[in-house]
């Protein structure tokens, strides 16, 4: 009796303590001032674009702001110039991203490799995305795609005015050269991320380069190609600098965006009720776009992390 006694003393001594569960607010308490000034910043201006989506105001006509419910929405729904900037928008980003990608998969896959100077190669792909978007459009603007003293025009001997004949076709080459190195080193952060082990198995069973890298690598990469492409349009869609500083929408509207579109009714016409009206569809159509991209990516995936 008394060494079932100690035994249990023992058990009860030796089993923990409950511990006590932490408020969950203490962790969260330090990442509150950031979810406040994250809202204040995106969420409140966006509200307010939605109330004067439901406005006519121009600020040319003081006292003009009245509610006018849908009629912005179907005034820029019905508006060709809108549809026509819709039809650039979706144009360039799906010509940029798709190009940006098949050019950043080629480079990624060649500095994969083993060679001299990788490291410095590397670096110098890297540079375009790392200057300003207004800076880079500038320097194509007036290095590359002048008429008279520019670089493509003197490599192909041409006397072209790029800007005005091709003005869409040259904003997609800048985009284009911005974004690669962006698409390189997601590709690239694939590709060092693929078991060697896999490589060597394929090589042991005799599957040659291409069929290696289509039934092995390309496989393995197509997470991380889904992810560019779903940035990259993120991104692209927005585009302002290069059409601003380049074309300035022209000539007439033919390199004219979405974003640019908005610029010039706000600031050129200033029309806050149809602009808004315009942010408003461009923000919905986007989380379409991000949330219907962003589901395809997921069902890439089991529960537990893996590739189905």
């Amino acid at each position: 009796m008394t060494t079932v006694l100690a035994e249990e003393a023992t058990t009860r001594q030796v089993q923990p303590r409950p511990r006590r569960r932490e408020n969950p607010w203490k962790r969260r308490a330090p990442l509150l001032p950031a979810l406040v000034f994250t809202i204040a910043v995106t969420q409140v201006p966006f509200l307010l674009t939605v109330v004067y989506s439901f406005q006519s105001w121009n600020l040319v006509r003081p006292g003009s702001q009245h509610f006018v419910g849908f009629d912005n929405y179907v005034d820029v729904l019905t508006d060709s110039q809108f549809r026509g900037a819709m039809l650039n928008t979706v144009l360039l980003t799906v010509v940029c991203v798709f190009v940006s990608m098949a050019l950043g998969l080629g480079l990624a896959l060649l500095l994969d490799r083993a060679f001299p100077g990788r490291a410095v190669v590397r670096t110098l792909i890297i540079t375009p995305f790392l200057i300003l978007p207004a800076a880079g459009a500038l320097l194509w603007k007036t290095t590359m795609f002048d008429p008279t003293y520019g670089l493509v025009n003197f490599v192909f001997g041409a006397d072209v005015d790029w800007l005005s004949e091709y003005p869409l076709a040259s904003v997609m080459a800048q985009v284009v050269w911005q974004w690669t190195p962006f698409m390189t080193l997601l590709i690239l952060a694939g590709l060092q991320a693929q078991s060697k082990e896999v490589l060597e198995a394929a090589q042991m069973d005799g599957a040659g380069r291409w069929r290696t890298f289509a039934s092995v690598t390309l496989p393995q990469l197509a997470r991380y190609l889904q992810l560019a492409a779903l940035l990259g349009a993120i991104y692209i869609v927005n585009s302002f600098d290069a059409i601003y500083l380049m074309t300035q929408g022209g000539p007439g509207t033919a390199s004219t965006n979405l974003p640019f579109y908005i610029y010039q009714r706000a600031f050129e016409g200033f029309d806050v009720g149809q602009s808004s009206a315009m942010g408003v569809i461009v923000v919905v159509l986007t989380l379409l776009v991000a949330t219907f991209a962003l589901r395809l990516m997921f069902r890439s995936f089991d529960v537990s992390g893996g590739v189905k």
